[in-house]
């Protein structure tokens, strides 16, 4: 390792640090993102959703159900009332997530042992708290339920003891794998991580790059390019260690499973996305621009992740591009590796595509440096200069 090559990587460290919008890329954005975008998950469980309760009934049944739903940590009761008309007027208004419809002649039929349907709605414009409104009625409905068959078991000469296992013969123990509490934030902010680590390397570093080849300059060997290339990536390390040594553990969220699975998977991740970035910024050879096109990329690249919608659903095409991006692949290994503890062997075909991703963009990032110095980008002011 020359002299040349180290004063290179001290100086683009230091050109890193006097560049306000790069410094703001590589290294500040990282620490806002960590607790801007995880914050709002932080409870992991929408609870209290407001509803309404349309009774018809006016019954003790009814109103057992209307103390179920008081006491139930998913469902606010904001409206009780006979008049389903109003219901629906408060969830079209937005005051309510949804209603529970109790006919009348609900405790009668109850009574003479008669199933009896209980109408929930739901606004599915919103799918979380739509979730949270069925499945927060079906608790209490089914709670209350329960109550009324273990009294009809036991007033067939059953005991306590002997009526619960008849209406409950085989119980059922659910446990979430890797996502404990079933939060939101669990299972989304991880994978998101990758993809904030990714767009902040590829705007930093293109904008880094594409300042360098705005004016005309003396051509550089590609060893001094490397030199800049490692600079970048051990900033990018650094943003990427901050996620996953210290916000994962503060949020809570699974993480450690594989430590150095997920530091090999990094690695290359890092490189990869300074490498294209890196490529990007001397073909575009102007740092507006490469900011400009690489924050229009990143909600599509969010739905090629296979995150929020599932890579297998989509076309050919986009499959095939989506392995082409190193989030996306990064994606699927840091997760089995880090949240999963899955060993290297599960991952091998995505550590392979990362490699093949950080040795391809370097190529790339090669040749379009040599391509620009061989031909610089021509702007109207250095013409009329």
């Amino acid at each position: 390792m020359s002299r040349s090559w180290l004063r290179e990587l001290l100086a683009t460290w230091r050109a890193v640090l006097g560049d306000a919008g790069v410094l703001l890329m590589l290294l500040i954005a990282p620490l806002i993102y960590s607790f801007f975008y995880p914050w709002p998950y932080s409870s992991e469980q929408l609870q209290r959703v407001p509803v309404a309760l349309v009774d018809q009934d006016h019954s003790a049944l009814s109103r057992q159900v209307q103390r179920f739903v008081q006491a139930s940590p998913r469902l606010e009761l904001r409206l009780l009332t006979a008049d389903e008309g109003a219901a629906r007027a408060a969830l079209a208004a937005g005051e309510i997530r949804g209603y529970a419809l109790l006919p009348a002649g609900l405790k009668r039929e109850a009574g003479l042992g008669r199933g009896q349907v209980v109408p929930v709605l739901a606004d599915g414009a919103y799918f979380l708290p739509n979730k949270i409104v069925l499945q927060g009625f079906a608790e209490v409905l089914g709670t209350v339920s329960a109550g009324i068959e273990l009294r009809q078991l036991q007033a067939g000469g059953q005991s306590p003891r002997q009526a619960q296992a008849s209406r409950s013969p085989l119980n059922v123990e659910l446990a979430a794998l890797y996502n404990p509490h079933e939060g939101y934030g669990s299972a989304v902010v991880p994978a998101v991580a990758v993809l904030i680590i990714q767009q902040l390397l590829l705007i930093g570093v293109a904008m880094w790059v594409g300042q360098r080849f705005e004016r005309p300059a003396p051509a550089q060997s590609l060893s001094l390019w490397s030199a800049r290339l490692t600079a970048l990536a051990a900033l990018g390390g650094l943003s990427a260690a901050w996620f996953y040594a210290l916000i994962f553990p503060f949020f809570g969220y699974a993480h450690g499973g594989n430590p150095a699975g997920s530091a090999l998977a990094l690695a290359l991740l890092v490189w990869a996305s300074c490498a294209a970035g890196m490529a990007l910024g001397a073909l575009l050879a102007d740092r507006e621009r490469a900011m400009a096109l690489m924050l229009a990329t990143s909600l599509p690249m969010a739905f090629l992740a296979g995150f929020s919608w599932p890579r297998e659903a989509l076309p050919l095409p986009l499959w095939w591009l989506g392995e082409a991006l190193p989030a996306v692949t990064g994606i699927q290994a840091l997760l089995r590796l880090n949240q999963m503890d899955a060993p290297l062997q599960a991952v091998q075909p995505q550590l392979l595509s990362m490699a093949l991703q950080a040795l391809g963009y370097s190529l790339l990032a090669a040749w379009a440096i040599a391509h620009r110095q061989r031909h610089p980008a021509h702007k109207e002011w250095s013409i009329a200069q």
